[in-house]
């Protein structure tokens, strides 16, 4: 049960009026224009149902005259199994208030606390109750409308009316989140070939950054390398430097060597010569001397050779002479002999004595030229052994010239080659200071150069002079040139349009993901509702199947368009008095026979309706007598097998039988409704 009673003040036709509702059939009753509909209409209003049948206005409800009308409900809150359904309000009533003000001001109270409709909404859902659902109040004419209904609008207030619409909800729910993750998919295909198309221009422009990127570091160590490329040409041209400093210094050791040994030749070249000059002087004064002697023998040959001459001349001229004188010598000694006797004068003793003296002499001098021929023998053999002497002694004085001469020649040469050998030293001395300055120089420029240097970076090795470098420094300046047109910032934008990319190609293959996903749910939702809709609609067309058959009529419900939740909806076939079921509509059936079509469904779908609470205003208007008996009766079944708070209003007088029944009469006096009689 769900409403102990209502309570309505200064609404519609009433002016105050409680009227006390029963667990089960609530049956009210009364002529037309008694104020039935209204209690229902107040109801509603409470409930906080957009609906309104008498007015556009809920202003227009208030009892005329009045500024302030109420409805007020009081709602069972017992427990149940040892719950109460609104747990948070200890309380086995609540009052549920509806206020109007004829100046448009509306509000909810419960328990005297002012509410939202959003608060009563879920006071409600404690209860199960959507007043809204036509299946579980059905005001005047809404019957009628439920028919014209489409299949589609008849699923869906099944589903809200069984509790079935959270499985419709999932399914929907994945199909919007599906739609959504398509067109988020669309969204990001397009945005991804957007995003591509302009990465595609950034990777471009930044291949030509990262490029150019290249050659500047490409640069900065082309400037590097042509940094320690000239420390390097430097270097070597110092070492190039050194080395003829080395061979400068190797040769001035080479010359004075040369120059010492050079001196030392010239020394020796002096000694030979002081020694060859000895010897030539001795070798002169040797020949000097077999000079002296040769001259003197040559002189003593041709004196003596002159002596013998004269004295041949002489002994020749004076030979004759000489042998007359000795002729005469004889004669005389003759003739002394031979005077014997007689004593012979001065005079002639005188030349006896003369005579003996020139025989004397020339004996003499025939001796002194055989000495002096043995002499000039003796002469002109020393002379021969004097001259085999002076000419080995000029031989060896011509070789003592000839080695003085040549020593003399090579002394000359050797004090020609010292004065070159002193030349060439002064000049590589001179060279050596020359280079050492040069050294110096170079010093001080690899030490700048290799400062510079260091500030480019580390040092390399280059195999590249310095030209090469710069030749090839020039050609990426060149290429650095033609690429001034890339933006400052593309790597910024590039990395955020790759970032972007990157996101959307993720968010693409997750929307994928979620598609497929969102797809299999779909499908695992739709076969769970599909099979839940089929099973409550099987039951439910069974159920209708055997009412109808009791209201002689036949029939069933169908699921029809069950793979499209959306197109998915059910058909009421209908066939009285024999005739085959058609669908459900205004124009194959009678007003009666779609009343009491209606009925049969609402009848065979009661028990799997959640709601504690249903109401229909004038269900029986309709129908023939026998179709209404019919119906009131199976309302009566059908709401005494389940734990449920029916409102039934007519207009017509029935009788019930049991005391499953709780009857409310209303009447309308001078304007004013009343509640007549409740049994």
């Amino acid at each position: 049960m769900l409403i102990k009673e209502i309570i309505l003040e200064n609404f519609m036709s009433y002016e105050y009026a409680r009227i006390p509702l029963k667990p089960g059939i609530n049956i009210i009753c009364g002529p037309n224009g008694a104020g039935k509909s209204s209690i229902l209409v107040g109801i509603s209003v409470a409930l906080g149902q957009s609906y309104t049948e008498r007015s556009k206005k809920l202003s227009d409800l208030i009892r005329r005259g009045k500024d302030i009308g109420r409805v007020t409900l009081v709602l069972d809150n017992s427990r149940r199994g040892g719950r109460r359904p609104v747990r948070r309000i200890n309380k086995d009533q609540i009052y549920l208030t509806r206020v109007l003000r004829r100046d448009g001001k509306y509000w909810f109270e419960i328990d005297g606390v002012h509410a939202t409709k959003a608060d009563v909404i879920r006071l409600l859902s404690r209860f199960n109750v959507d007043p809204d659902n036509m299946l579980i109040i059905m005001h005047q004419d809404m019957a009628e409308q439920f028919v014209v209904l489409s299949p589609q609008e008849k699923l869906r207030l099944i589903e809200a009316a069984a509790g079935l619409e959270s499985y419709r909800r999932n399914v929907l729910e994945a199909r919007r989140k599906l739609s959504r993750i398509l067109s988020q998919e669309d969204s990001l295909k397009k945005m991804l070939e957007s995003a591509e198309q302009t990465l595609t221009y950034w990777r471009e422009q930044y291949d030509r950054f990262q490029q150019k990127r290249q050659l500047l570091m490409k640069r900065r160590f082309l400037e590097r390398e042509l940094a320690w490329a000239e420390v390097a040409r430097i270097e070597e041209e110092y070492s190039n430097i050194q080395r003829r400093l080395n061979n400068k210094k190797a040769d001035l050791e080479g010359i004075t060597e040369e120059i010492k040994l050079s001196e030392e030749e010239v020394n020796h070249l002096y000694e030979e010569l002081k020694d060859a000059k000895s010897k030539w002087q001795r070798f002169f004064e040797e020949r000097l001397s077999l000079e002296r002697e040769k001259a003197k023998h040559e002189f003593n040959v041709q004196n003596a050779a002159k002596i013998s001459s004269e004295i041949q001349i002489l002994m020749e001229s004076g030979q004759q002479r000489i042998e007359e004188f000795l002729e005469a010598t004889r004669l005389m000694e003759g003739m002394i002999r031979s005077l014997d006797s007689q004593p012979l004068g001065d005079q002639t003793s005188q030349i006896i004595s003369a005579a003996k003296e020139m025989d004397d002499w020339s004996k003499t001098l025939s001796s002194k030229i055989e000495s002096l021929q043995e002499s000039i023998k003796e002469s002109d053999r020393k002379l021969t052994v004097l001259d085999a002497q002076l000419s080995d002694i000029k031989g060896k004085m011509q070789k003592a010239t000839d080695t003085i001469e040549e020593l003399n020649g090579g002394i000359l040469e050797k004090r020609i080659s010292l004065a070159i050998l002193e030349y060439r030293r002064r000049e590589v001395e001179a060279e050596i200071h020359e280079i050492e300055r040069s050294l110096k120089s170079l010093e001080a420029r690899i030490a700048e150069a290799t400062s510079r240097a260091e500030e480019r970076g580390s040092r390399i090795a280059t195999l590249r002079s310095p030209e090469e470098i710069l030749d090839e420094i020039r050609m990426v300046d060149g290429r650095i040139a033609a690429m001034a047109d890339i933006p400052g910032d593309v790597e910024r934008m590039y990395e955020s349009y790759s970032r972007l990319y990157l996101e959307l190609q993720e968010k693409a293959r997750l929307a994928a993901e979620n598609r497929e996903k969102a797809l299999a749910e779909i499908e695992r939702r739709m076969i769970a509702w599909r099979n839940l809709i089929r099973d409550l609609l099987s039951s439910v067309s069974s159920q209708y199947e055997r009412i109808l058959f009791q209201a002689a009529g036949t029939g069933y419900v169908r699921l029809i368009n069950d793979h499209d939740i959306e197109a998915a909806g059910i058909e009421i076939h209908v066939g009285f008095k024999g005739a085959k079921p058609v669908p459900l509509n205004i124009y194959s059936q009678s007003g009666g026979e779609r009343s009491t079509a209606v009925m049969a469904f609402l009848l065979a779908l009661q028990q799997h309706i959640r709601s504690p609470f249903r109401a229909i205003d004038e269900y029986d208007v309709h129908m023939d007598p026998r179709n209404r008996e019919v119906i009131a009766n199976l309302l009566i079944s059908a709401v005494k097998e389940g734990a449920v708070q029916y409102l039934a209003i007519t207009p017509n007088q029935m009788y019930f039988e049991g005391k499953e029944v709780h009857m409310i009469t209303v009447q309308n006096i001078e304007g004013t409704s009343t509640i007549m009689e409740v049994t």
